[in-house]
């Protein structure tokens, strides 16, 4: 999902991409063309009507648009990269998990499910043949962080670490109100899982959140609303930087964070 030359191999488990599929392509291009200042690339015939979005020369997300006859939840993927998509995928049965879609071929691309956790939170299985997924590349407009929003940790926490590898790490400040694992990968973090309890949004469910950087967060989330979104959590100080919770025209919610330092 990124320049064929592009030799690098995203260790399995760390996310790799995120992907929005919409009711209307082109008027989603455009919102986050003016957002993030995003260009576009032709995707993968086999997916439908999709796009790569570019930015400094990196494809830093994708966006395609849904069959007329589908009215699913407008709402931003995060994929896990693995080596045998077919292998985790029954991994993901395993544990308690649910595969919806494949795998199946995008082409020459790699190969690709659709899966969801025990609790229900929707997450991809990117296998990468031509196309690597984002490449690792930091700037205002690039998805910088994936966090899941669920329940509680402790469960789902134990599902992503079998399936995945992941070594989960309680977060310094957890309290009996903060609810919040970092998932690692050989010492690194690469996402985050936080229980947020009764406060998880009835309309949304566990859902996994893309984190895009933005040079000025306020600035940012003001700028989504007179592109015709919404502010679902304002501006604050988070532990990746100041942060946003926002959502699209189509009701797609994302994050926009300035990171720390």
């Amino acid at each position: 999902m990124t320049e064929a030359a592009e030799p690098t191999r995203r260790t399995p488990g760390t996310p790799c991409w995120v992907s929005l599929m919409v009711h209307g392509l082109g008027t989603t291009e455009d919102f986050y063309a003016d957002l993030f200042g995003w260009e576009y690339e032709p995707g993968p015939e086999q997916l439908g009507p999709y796009v790569r979005a570019v930015l400094n020369g990196h494809e830093v997300a994708g966006i395609g648009e849904m069959p007329p006859d589908r009215h699913l939840p407008v709402a931003w993927t995060t994929y896990l990269a693995t080596d045998d998509a077919d292998a985790t995928a029954e991994s993901v049965r395993a544990c308690g998990g649910t595969v919806a879609v494949g795998p199946l071929d995008a082409g020459i691309a790699g190969r690709v499910a659709i899966c969801s956790d025990p609790l229900g939170a929707i997450f991809g299985l990117w296998q990468a043949q031509s196309r690597m997924g984002t490449r690792p590349y930091r700037g205002p407009g690039t998805p910088v962080w994936n966090e899941l929003v669920t329940q509680d940790t402790s469960t789902v926490g134990k599902f992503y670490e079998h399936v995945f590898g992941h070594e989960a790490q309680t977060h310094a400040t957890a309290s009996d109100d903060f609810d919040y694992l970092t998932l690692q990968l050989e010492g690194r973090p690469v996402a985050a899982v936080h229980g947020v309890g009764r406060s998880l949004p009835h309309d949304r469910g566990p859902h996994w959140m893309a984190y895009f950087e933005v040079e000025d967060t306020d600035m940012a989330a003001a700028r989504v609303v007179e592109l015709g979104g919404r502010v679902v959590d304002p501006p604050r100080e988070g532990p990746r930087g100041r942060q946003a919770t926002v959502a699209d025209p189509e009701g797609a919610v994302f994050a926009l964070v300035h990171p720390q330092g």
